[in-house]
C-alpha cells in the first residue's frame, strides 16, 4: 500500500513545522523524558531501549520526524508520519498497512503533563516509535493494519482492537525471567508503569481467545494485562488472529 492509496488517511496528513516549537516546549519534552527514562531503563524491553537509541531520540529536544525517519526507514521501512490529530479507524489501519505510523505533532502543556486524553508527540514518539525499529514487531504491526483494512465487520474489528490494546498499547514481555514493558501506554505513562511493576495489576499468560474477549477500560489503571514470551510469539498470534478473522470465528 502506497501513500497514493491512503484514501481515508489523506485528509489528515500534514507536515511537521519543527521550527515552530518553542523553548518552553523543548523544556516540557525534556521534563517528560526525564521522568520516564529512569523507570524505562529498569523495566522496558531491551528492544525498546535499543530502538530509542537507533532512531536518535534526544532527551532535551523534541524529535524532528524527518531525522527519525532517516534512521528508521532503512532499518524496517517504517515512517513516523505527521497527522493533524485523531484518525478514524479506517485511516489509521490504512497507515499501519503502509508502514506509516500516524504521529501527532502537538505537545501537551505544562498543566497537562500528568495526563492528556488525546495522544501527543510524546506518547506517539516515545511510546510507539522505538519499537518500530525492531523487525519482528514492525512486521507484526504492518500485518495488523492489513488484516484490519480487510475486515469490515465491526464486531470482529472490536475484537481486533482489543488485540492492539493489550499488545501495542499495554503489552508485556518476559525477558530473562522478568516482566518487561513494551506497550506505548505503559512506556509513556509513569502511573501505568508503576501500577504494573508495583504488583497492583494481575498478569496472565497471553491467550488470544481471552485477550479479544477482555473489555478495554480507559478511565482507570489496569487490573489485568497479558504477557508474551517473545516477539516471535506476537507475530504468530497475529497470524492466528488473521485466520480466525477471515473465517469469522474470532
Amino acid at each position: 500500500m502506497t501513500t497514493a492509496t491512503l484514501s481515508a488517511a489523506a485528509p489528515y496528513l500534514i507536515n511537521q513545522d519543527y521550527s515552530s516549537y518553542t523553548e518552553e516546549q523543548h523544556s516540557i519534552w525534556a521534563e517528560l523524558v526525564g521522568r520516564v527514562l529512569p523507570e524505562l531503563e529498569k523495566h522496558a524491553a531491551q528492544e525498546y531501549l535499543d530502538g530509542f537509541q537507533i532512531i536518535g531520540l534526544k532527551r532535551d529536544r523534541l524529535p524532528n520526524l524527518a531525522e527519525v525517519n532517516a534512521r528508521l526507514g532503512p532499518r524496517t521501512g517504517w515512517n513516523s508520519t505527521a497527522v493533524s490529530g485523531f484518525l478514524p479507524s479506517q485511516a489509521f489501519f490504512e497507515m499501519l498497512a503502509a508502514r506509516k505510523f500516524p504521529t501527532t505533532v502537538w505537545l501537551r502543556s505544562r498543566e497537562s503533563m500528568e495526563y492528556t486524553p488525546e495522544p501527543d508527540i510524546f506518547h506517539d514518539v516515545v511510546g510507539h516509535v522505538p519499537m518500530h525499529a525492531h523487525p519482528v514487531f514492525a512486521d507484526f504491526l504492518e500485518h495488523y493494519g492489513r488484516v484490519c483494512v480487510a475486515t469490515p465487520e465491526e464486531p470482529i474489528r472490536e475484537k481486533l482492537s482489543r488485540l492492539f490494546w493489550y499488545t501495542v498499547e499495554f503489552g508485556l514481555i518476559r525477558q530473562q525471567g522478568e516482566i518487561k514493558v513494551y506497550g506505548s501506554g505503559l512506556i509513556s505513562s509513569h502511573g501505568e508503569c508503576l501500577n504494573v511493576m508495583g504488583g497492583h495489576c494481575a498478569i496472565k499468560e497471553f491467550s488470544l481467545a481471552e485477550v479479544v474477549n477482555t473489555p478495554v477500560k480507559i478511565d482507570e489503571l489496569h487490573k489485568l494485562l497479558f504477557v508474551v514470551n517473545s516477539f516471535d510469539q506476537l507475530y504468530e498470534i497475529m497470524h492466528e488472529a488473521e485466520r480466525l478473522a477471515t473465517s469469522g470465528r474470532l
